[in-house]
C-alpha cells in the first residue's frame, strides 16, 4: 500500500536551509515513507513516539522528522536537528 507524503511549509523551509547533500538524504528518507511509514528498515529509522499519540519519528543522520499517519496520507509536521526536545 502506497501512502501520499505531504510536507508542512515549515518543513520545506527547513529542508531548503540544509546543505545539498543533507537535503538529498532527507528527501530520500521521506520518499521511503510513501512505501511503508510504519516499518523500521535499512535507511529508514522509524520510531513510534510514546508521549505524542499517533506520532512517529524518522531519523535521518542528525535530522529528525515528526509525522502523523491519517489513512493513506503521511503528514510531515516538523523537521529539526538532533538535540531539540520533541
Amino acid at each position: 500500500m502506497n501512502h501520499s507524503v505531504f510536507l508542512h511549509p515549515d518543513v520545506e523551509e527547513y529542508l531548503d536551509s540544509l546543505s545539498q547533500s543533507e537535503r538529498k538524504r532527507c528527501y530520500t528518507g521521506l520518499k521511503k515513507l510513501a512505501i511503508d511509514p510504519f516499518k523500521n528498515r535499512s535507511g529508514c529509522d522509524i520510531k513510534k513516539m510514546k508521549g505524542k499519540k499517533s506520532y512517529y519519528r524518522l531519523r535521518i543522520g542528525n535530522n529528525r522528522v515528526l509525522y502523523v499517519i491519517i489513512g493513506n496520507e503521511v503528514l510531515v509536521e516538523e523537521a529539526f536537528k538532533r538535540g531539540k526536545e520533541y
